[in-house]
């Protein structure tokens, strides 16, 4: 008899816990005050990953993807895949980059966002945007093409101020890990 009450006063605790509101917020509704649901849609978080897409040199006019393929060798769906070409840019003395990508298509469909062609990339000229609302209607929608990779890349460096990690050293915001051993070094 005394297992069925404590049963019950188990069940009953676990009730009135439960009956608060609820922490899960569904997306993307927006709401009402009664059900308080905010207006706006989940918000994104800095640290999320989206989907990839290529960078683009200010400075120079062109993308910073030279087409050299180590992204594509390590994918592991192999979603990718580009061609090079020469850069008329170089032969008139204003890059440094030989070769530019000529094309670049991403299945996005057959990407599972694990962010593998972001780390071993040598030129930071692919990144994980913020970007997650592009499905469709048709089975090859998700294919995107050169000028898409670049507008969306575009758009993310513009929402999140992005430096590449190589312009960084430059200008001198040096990582905090450099600037910490000089410091211990002094007595």
């Amino acid at each position: 008899m005394f297992n069925s009450l404590k049963g019950m006063v188990v069940t009953l605790v676990s009730t009135v816990k439960g009956l608060h509101a609820p922490v899960t917020r569904q997306y993307p509704d927006a709401g009402n005050l009664l059900m308080r649901k905010h207006d706006e849609p989940t918000p994104v978080k800095d640290r999320f990953m989206g989907f990839p897409a290529l960078t683009w040199d200010d400075e120079v006019g062109e993308p910073f993807c030279t087409s050299c393929m180590v992204c594509i060798r390590g994918c592991p769906t192999q979603c990718m895949s580009s061609v090079m070409k020469d850069n008329p840019l170089n032969e008139e003395g204003k890059s440094s980059r030989r070769k530019i990508v000529d094309s670049f298509e991403i299945h996005l469909n057959r990407c599972i966002l694990c962010g593998i062609c972001v780390e071993v990339c040598n030129f930071d000229a692919i990144v994980m945007t913020h970007e997650h609302e592009m499905s469709t209607f048709s089975r090859n929608g998700d294919r995107v093409d050169l000028p898409v990779l670049l507008e969306i890349g575009h758009k993310f460096q513009k929402e999140t101020d992005w430096i590449p990690p190589t312009q960084r050293v430059k200008k001198g915001a040096e990582p905090e890990a450099a600037a910490a051993p000089a410091e211990a070094e002094s007595p």
